[in-house]
């Protein structure tokens, strides 16, 4: 028995709003989508967000965490279009890193080796 993946199914009550800025501001693509349901992916990494009305307010628990190759450049192409909740800034283990909230609240940070 071999686990292929991990992959992150967020809750939302909005799947258009959020797809549509994982595309727009992430630069992501809809692969798949389904009635309340899609699954999006840029550059090998994939996110899935589903609709909760069955579940209550969306929540979640956990930094959904991006590896990217310069968290610097990635910021300077995201800052137009969101605020930082923190960073970017050289953290003590040796990642440069910094972290936005999309359009449900969840955090997202990115993170590169520091040059």
């Amino acid at each position: 028995m071999r686990f292929k993946s991990l992959v992150p199914m967020l809750q939302t009550r909005e799947i258009e709003k959020t797809r549509a800025w994982y595309e727009t501001v992430l630069g992501f693509t809809c692969e798949e989508q389904a009635e309340g349901w899609c699954r999006l992916t840029r550059d090998g990494a994939t996110i899935m967000f589903m609709n909760n009305d069955h579940l209550g307010e969306p929540h979640a628990t956990a930094t959904q965490y991006f590896y990217v190759d310069d968290a610097p450049s990635v910021w300077a192409a995201l800052k137009d279009n969101c605020e930082a909740e923190w960073g970017p800034e050289k953290m003590p283990y040796g990642m440069t890193e910094f972290a936005i909230k999309d359009p449900n609240g969840y955090l997202l940070s990115f993170g590169s080796p520091t040059a």
